[in-house]
């Protein structure tokens, strides 16, 4: 199948937060640098938890000085716009969903190559999203694309192989950003400041070797977020969960968090001990303290 054209992306939304406070109070809930965002770049973001679990992850850009928008999961979209608009106070920040407004299409192939990490294309705004096993990437906003229609398996499949996390509904809290590779790609600021759950965050990343990682697997059958993962070797407690999955042309691949410690030496099965077969896929970047494989 050939990976180029668009997709509706209804399994995602967006948040709009407008205001003159708008960047600031994102600033202080989010673990990424809103405040110093400008109109031609985007990034990655978590919102986490006191605990700093991830309660959601995020693509962030700022079209104007006093607008920010939020592209998340749809299925966490109302209870993280209503968790939001619990800390906004007497903030100058005026939170909605603009998901109506600003329908996402994920795009692939020569029309996401254009240069430059913000554009606009016709009625649409375009975030260049990173690669994924060689195929340029891109979410629109806006406008649908005149563009060939693209299967939505197919996105996902480079969603998955791109190595970006995106927790939904099923994976809420399960995660630390670190255990997803968020700050590998881009999604955490390590200088920025306070946010909820930020010492938590700052002790997984200095306090010494992180025990769990995320990485690409190729499935004997297909999988779900949230469903977990087993060591043959201990058959009892589970080594891992899915974190995004996806199936086409009769392959599985998922993108899963894992002990590190599990990959030495055992086989890995979803599901349980005697589940379907897992096998490491390449990784689009390099994972700190990998072990050989």
């Amino acid at each position: 199948m050939k990976l180029q054209g668009a997709t509706r992306l209804a399994d995602w939304g967006v948040i709009r937060a407008v205001g003159s406070e708008a960047a600031s109070f994102l600033h202080g809930q989010l673990t990424q640098d809103v405040e110093s965002l400008t109109a031609d770049s985007w990034r990655l973001a978590g919102y986490c938890s006191a605990k700093g679990r991830l309660l959601a992850s995020l693509v962030v850009w700022r079209p104007s000085t006093e607008e920010v928008l939020l592209a998340c999961s749809a299925d966490l979209l109302p209870t993280t716009l209503k968790r939001l608009a619990m800390f906004v106070l007497r903030a100058k920040c005026k939170l909605s969903d603009a998901s109506a407004e600003l329908p996402l299409w994920g795009v692939a192939g020569d029309a996401a190559r254009e240069a430059g990490e913000v554009g606009q294309c016709r009625d649409a705004t375009r975030l260049r999203l990173p690669d994924a096993q060689g195929v340029p990437r891109a979410l629109f906003t806006g406008a649908a694309p005149a563009l060939p229609p693209l299967d939505i398996a197919a996105w996902s499949w480079l969603e998955v192989a791109s190595g970006v996390p995106r927790i939904v509904a099923a994976t809420v809290e399960q995660f630390v950003p670190q255990m997803v590779n968020l700050e590998l790609v881009g999604g955490v600021n390590f200088q920025k400041g306070c946010y909820p759950g930020q010492e938590v965050v700052a002790r997984s990343q200095y306090r010494g070797t992180l025990k769990r990682r995320s990485f690409v697997f190729d499935s004997a059958a297909a999988a779900s977020p949230g469903q977990e993962l087993f060591a043959s070797t201990d058959g009892d407690q589970p080594a891992g969960m899915v974190v995004n999955a996806a199936s086409l042309g009769g392959r599985h691949l998922i993108l899963a968090e894992i002990k590190l410690a599990a990959l030495e030496g055992a086989s890995l099965h979803l599901g349980s001990a005697g589940g379907p077969v897992l096998s490491l896929a390449d990784m689009p970047y390099r994972v700190p303290h990998e072990p050989a494989t």
